[in-house]
């Protein structure tokens, strides 16, 4: 044992000198550790982004293209739930796409937001006959061709009847 009198000057026993050198040398050997900012942020934006992409498409696979076909249809007066006649049949619908289809219901809707519609979907539009229909809005779409059952694909034409009023 050692006396206060005979102190060393460091204030430490040989043991401790030596256990601070031994965990001095530990700390300063040990290298700091490297983050990729970043690379980081580039991966949690990447997976937000997929995450809100699968999102959607699940949103849209289980309303089956139906907020499409209608949000896509124009103005408050021209899409197809404003000025949808009482009888609607397999002659306005249109199936568009592969598999799955989606159904496209025309009735009613202007021959001007259908043409935007189709041009969306990259369909061309073909003849557009004008048909004297009683009860009908003058330039609404009345009948398509080809309609359900077929399935009209990018590229097809399809061709329109309109109420001439």
């Amino acid at each position: 044992m050692t006396s206060y009198d005979d102190a060393r000057p460091s204030g430490c026993t040989p043991f401790e000198e030596e256990l601070m050198n031994a965990m001095n040398r530990f700390a300063n050997s040990a290298d700091s550790p490297e983050f990729d900012a970043p690379g980081i942020v580039r991966r949690t934006r990447r997976r937000r982004t997929v995450g809100i992409a699968a999102v959607a498409a699940a949103l849209i696979a289980a309303g089956g293209g139906t907020a499409l076909a209608t949000s896509v249809g124009g103005g408050s007066d021209s899409g197809p739930a404003a000025s949808r006649t009482a009888t609607t049949s397999d002659a306005t619908t249109m199936l568009y796409g592969e598999d799955p289809t989606i159904p496209i219901d025309f009735a009613g809707w202007s021959i001007d937001s259908a043409k935007t519609y189709m041009l969306k979907t990259q369909t061309k539009v073909g003849t557009i006959t004008k048909k004297a229909v009683k009860g009908c809005k003058p330039t609404s779409v009345i009948g398509v061709n080809p309609h359900a059952p077929k399935i009209v694909k990018n590229g097809d034409t399809v061709d329109f009847t309109v109420c001439a009023g």
